[in-house]
């Protein structure tokens, strides 16, 4: 059984940063994939960023050269650090992480972004 619970959401205000955390149980190192997704009220879910097992990264290009993911495989977490956050930010922040054919996720975290 995966679980994977997510931490560091808040409020914060436009231009600020926050740090999210995805805590796995057991070694994070048997998923191929992890990564970080977002839901705003009235919109599709969709794909912050992500990091492969070998440390290949990839980024939405709305948050591209603000928000960096990174895992540590000793602590069992995948961090996002969101830095000059906007408004437009503001949503569910979900931990995802493949193994084999399933994708397993996070319970959800909530960042809100104040103008």
């Amino acid at each position: 059984q995966v679980q994977l619970v997510e931490s560091g959401g808040g409020l914060v205000q436009a231009g600020g940063s926050l740090r999210l955390s995805c805590a796995a149980s057991g070694s994070i190192f048997r998923f191929n994939r992890m990564g970080w997704y977002r839901q705003a009220p009235g919109k599709q879910r969709e794909l912050v960023a992500s990091i492969s097992r070998d440390g290949t990264t990839n980024y939405a290009d709305s948050v591209k050269g603000r928000f960096t993911i990174s895992r540590d495989n000793a602590k069992n977490t995948v961090d996002l650090q969101m830095n000059s956050l906007k408004p437009d930010d503001t949503a569910v922040y979900n931990c995802s992480a493949n193994l084999l054919w399933r994708t397993y996720w996070g319970q959800g975290t909530q960042v809100t972004v104040s103008s």
